[in-house]
């Protein structure tokens, strides 16, 4: 069944919508669709912040496919309604992404990214036309502290792992992932004719198509830059992916019949030490980048006066994670870029963009 009616999609003329057009991952997501010639229509949280968008503009110009720019709120029922209007591929990629400055964990991160999805997925199942849905989720939906790898039979993480540790109080933001995520499967498996499809991103690197973007990536790059790293760096591990690699993916998602479920999209794992070495060997002494990782013992002393949790601490320094990325390799035929090239490429953006200053000892 999902074969036959992906087959009569015609995907060429039917608009094809991303929300969340202006972040990250859908620019790059919307840029590949516009070079191959889809009609795209994007949500944009603001239509007068034409800055926002002008990059999408621009790239549209310049490439065979159309771009149609919607106002969508993600928790504002219906809001999607206009946007999704005769849409067969549904790319929802809109989520907030608050880590550390947020005030209300529930109102700021977690509602709305579980409400966004159950709204976006209601006007999803308004829409007769749509027959697949593509969800941007995270790694962090596969797992909430580091510890929990011990529970892994083969010391990795894969797509039967669901995070089961992170709440409202501990984790907020790989709770809102893990249980956005789940909202979606259940409003899927209410229905027959959308099928679903999960994408699980690990820490996201590799150039920006705009200066401006706003991801996880970049409070820690702009942190090695600024000395804040410079005594050292926590005994941690990021599963670690391109740009361009995660836009692949979400492309093979919306198209190849035979994607199906979830998909872990990581190129491997770097230590936080290591991404250190990487930017020192490519950078050089320019840059306060860390030398040393501090044992665990220090952070538990430290802990709490730099922000960091006992019990943070406690679950997620020391144990190195892994990521068993085989699915996407064999289901959508990704061939991974080298992390390590992606992480100078991603540095040496910001350097450009000026969003790290030069730094002068």
């Amino acid at each position: 069944m999902r074969q036959l009616k992906l087959k009569n999609m015609n995907t060429k003329t039917t608009p094809i919508l991303v929300t969340g057009a202006t972040g990250y991952i859908a620019s790059w997501v919307i840029k590949q669709l516009l070079e191959k010639g889809h009609t795209v229509h994007a949500t944009v949280r603001d239509l007068n912040k034409k800055k926002s968008f002008t990059h999408l503009e621009k790239i549209a110009n310049q490439s065979s496919g159309s771009l149609q720019l919607f106002q969508a709120n993600l928790l504002e029922p219906g809001s999607f309604d206009q946007a999704m209007h005769g849409c067969e591929v549904v790319l929802h990629m809109a989520s907030p992404f608050v880590v550390t400055n947020y005030k209300d964990a529930v109102k700021d991160i977690i509602e709305p990214a579980v409400l966004g999805t159950e709204n976006v997925l209601n006007s999803v199942n308004k829409t007769e036309s749509v027959k697949r849905v593509v969800v941007t989720s995270s790694i962090a939906s596969t797992y909430g502290d580091a510890i929990d790898i011990r529970q892994t039979a083969n010391n990795e993480f894969d797509e039967s792992h669901w995070n089961t540790t992170s709440s409202e109080t501990h984790q907020p933001y790989p709770y809102s992932k893990v249980m956005a995520e789940r909202k979606a499967w259940d409003m899927q498996k209410k229905q027959t004719r959308w099928d679903l499809v999960c994408i699980n991103p690990a820490l996201v690197l590799g150039p920006s198509l705009t200066p401006s973007t706003q991801s996880g990536s970049v409070e820690v790059l702009q942190q090695f830059a600024n000395g804040m790293t410079l005594a050292g760096v926590p005994p941690m591990w990021n599963g670690i992916v391109d740009v361009r690699d995660v836009a692949d993916a979400h492309l093979q998602a919306a198209f190849n019949p035979k994607a199906e479920n979830r998909y872990i999209i990581s190129g491997g794992t770097l230590s936080l030490l290591e991404m250190g070495k990487i930017l020192r060997q490519r950078f050089g002494n320019k840059f306060p980048f860390p030398r040393n990782q501090l044992p665990k013992a220090a952070f538990k002393l430290l802990g709490p006066f730099i922000g960091f949790s006992k019990s943070f601490v406690e679950l997620n320094m020391g144990y190195p994670i892994y990521f068993n990325a085989d699915k996407s390799k064999k289901e959508l035929g990704i061939h991974y870029r080298n992390i390590e090239t992606s992480l100078v490429e991603h540095f040496q953006q910001l350097l450009d963009d000026g969003v790290v200053k030069k730094y002068i000892p």
